[in-house]
């Protein structure tokens, strides 16, 4: 056999997955009506971040387990935070990470401005 090709569902590591453009613009996420943008302040473990979000409070917030291996957050980077319905004041989930380029948007658009 000359290797296992297409037929058998092999086909390699980076099979099926697209490569994002560098120049490519996409559309800027808008936190929704019950969420908040935030900066990460502090790495307190492998899924967990103290982010401080733009309505003044330190949410200690996570990353859910379908996002986990989506995107690498560190510190200062700005995030938009679900907070819980239980502790909504204290925890929250991480459900967006902004790139370098849409930081530069949100700070010309002025949204910014608490965090």
């Amino acid at each position: 056999m000359a290797g296992f090709g297409r037929r058998f569902g092999g086909g390699g590591r980076n099979r099926g997955r697209r490569k994002q453009g560098e120049g490519e613009i996409q559309e800027l996420k808008i936190p929704a009506q019950d969420e908040h943008i935030g900066r990460v302040i502090k790495v307190a473990g492998t899924t967990k971040f103290m982010v401080k979000c733009d309505d003044d409070k330190e949410r200690l917030c996570t990353i859910p387990g379908r996002l986990r291996r989506r995107f690498w957050i560190k510190t200062n980077d700005i995030v938009i935070v679900k907070p819980w319905v239980v502790q909504s004041d204290e925890r929250g989930d991480i459900v967006w990470r902004y790139s370098v380029l849409d930081m530069n948007r949100l700070k010309e658009k002025g949204a910014l401005q608490n965090v």
